[in-house]
């Protein structure tokens, strides 16, 4: 025991076992919902449950341990909702891409990233980008994702004279999607700890007592459906796909470094502007990514919802380390998870509110300069269907927006070469 005070630094940070023993299990009761959302999504996409299942545990617990034993953070690691749904529903559905190749882009942004985060140009590379940017690709993302939900749960449907409408109020799937929509907003503006997962459980429970769905014969199970996904992944087609790649890359880059700093900010772990261990906190995000690549999941990020943790007094790596082993003993509860995605009203409420805390970054944008309004507000729409679209859009419109206005020189090179390679994809 005291070894492990030593490891982790408990008397400096000023915490103890029990205080981050329950702060890596409120981080894990807070975002258990990963566990079952994740793996429906990529079953839209045509890939296994089941499969799905065991990646985002194993790509969780990896990321999550790495985040706790080397960078002694009390952040978890888990496959990103936002990046996921893009891959499944715009590359995977919309591009036609198979799953196969899809995780092999992941795979190589994932270790690009693992590059990055080893080397000084990780800075230069997010530094290039213009916060209004960087805002608007997680907002647009956002929006994306809720679309995505809003679907899901029948509460829009297809309209051959508006493109979308109104679904059926009279369709059970949307009365109970909405019942759980708002049971779930209830308990999180009531800062209930793990309100989605709560939120999702009780309209399962809804449902259940309607007769939408049976609970299954067996709760517990050895882990099946793995076969289908471990290694599955494919190189094929590579060069074709480097945009996606591109915006993989962005994104969760981005995502993990914003979060990181504002959950570090929050536990009081970063001073002077400075983050410590930022290249073994970035390796954790990367590493969790590559292995959920190839294990059968897509790229990995910093769970915002780590801050739940940090308020419940967790300020080491030994509370993530906590979490990562709570998460693998959801291994076993496959069935039960399986038989609860099978309700897109129970899915759908964790989708749209996840849009919703990605849109608030908005609130950032400087919308009064117009060289950098405009940018972000083409960047954000999801008209397209496509984040890799909004995202070369966005740059181009800002490279253009500053060189008409002569504030040329607040363009970073880098971000111009980009725009041009971005224009040429979208060319040609």
């Amino acid at each position: 025991m005291e070894q492990l005070k030593k490891y982790f630094l408990f008397d400096e940070r000023k915490t103890n076992f029990r205080t981050e023993f329950i702060a890596g299990a409120t981080t894990f009761l807070s975002m258990m919902y990963i566990v079952i959302v994740n793996p429906t999504v990529f079953s839209a996409g045509g890939m296994s449950f089941g499969g799905v299942y065991i990646a985002t545990i194993i790509a969780t617990v990896t990321g999550t341990l790495i985040m706790g034993a080397l960078a002694n953070y009390p952040i978890a690691i888990a496959p990103g909702l936002g990046i996921n749904a893009y891959l499944v529903f715009t590359v995977m559905i919309s591009q036609g891409v198979s799953w196969q190749q899809a995780l092999g882009a992941a795979a190589v942004a994932s270790g690009i990233f693992t590059v990055l985060s080893l080397t000084s140009f990780r800075e230069v590379f997010i530094n290039s980008i213009p916060l209004s940017l960087k805002k608007s690709i997680a907002a647009g993302i956002g929006l994306f994702v809720a679309l995505i939900g809003f679907r899901s749960g029948h509460i829009v449907i297809a309209s051959s004279a508006t493109m979308i409408s109104l679904g059926d109020l009279k369709d059970p799937m949307l009365v109970l999607t909405v019942v759980g929509l708002i049971i779930t907003m209830i308990l999180i503006v009531l800062k209930i700890t793990g309100g989605i997962f709560i939120g999702m459980t009780i309209t399962a429970v809804i449902s259940l007592m309607l007769g939408y769905w049976k609970i299954p014969e067996s709760i517990f199970s050895m882990p099946g459906g793995f076969d289908k996904t471990f290694m599955q992944l494919s190189f094929d087609g590579m060069p074709s796909l480097a945009m996606i790649i591109f915006t993989i890359l962005l994104v969760t880059l981005f995502d993990t470094a914003g979060t990181m700093l504002g959950v570090g900010q929050q536990a009081g772990l970063i001073r002077d502007n400075k983050f410590p261990n930022l290249k073994s906190a970035l390796l954790a995000d990367s590493i969790g990514s590559l292995v959920g690549a190839f294990a059968g999941t897509g790229p990995t990020s910093s769970f915002v919802e780590s801050g739940t943790g940090v308020s419940a007094g967790g300020r080491t790596g030994f509370a993530s380390v906590v979490t990562a082993f709570l998460f693998l003993m959801l291994l076993f509860l496959q069935p039960i998870a399986a038989a609860i995605s099978a309700i897109p009203a129970v899915t759908a409420p964790a989708l749209i509110l996840t849009g919703c805390f990605m849109v608030a970054d908005v609130a950032n944008i400087d919308w009064q300069d117009y060289t950098e309004a405009f940018p972000a507000f083409l960047t954000i729409m999801p008209m397209t269907y496509s984040i890799t679209n909004g995202v070369g859009i966005g740059m181009i419109t800002y490279v253009l927006l500053k060189l008409a206005s002569g504030q040329f020189k607040q363009v970073h090179p880098l971000l111009a070469v980009m725009s041009v390679l971005f224009l040429i994809q979208m060319l040609y």
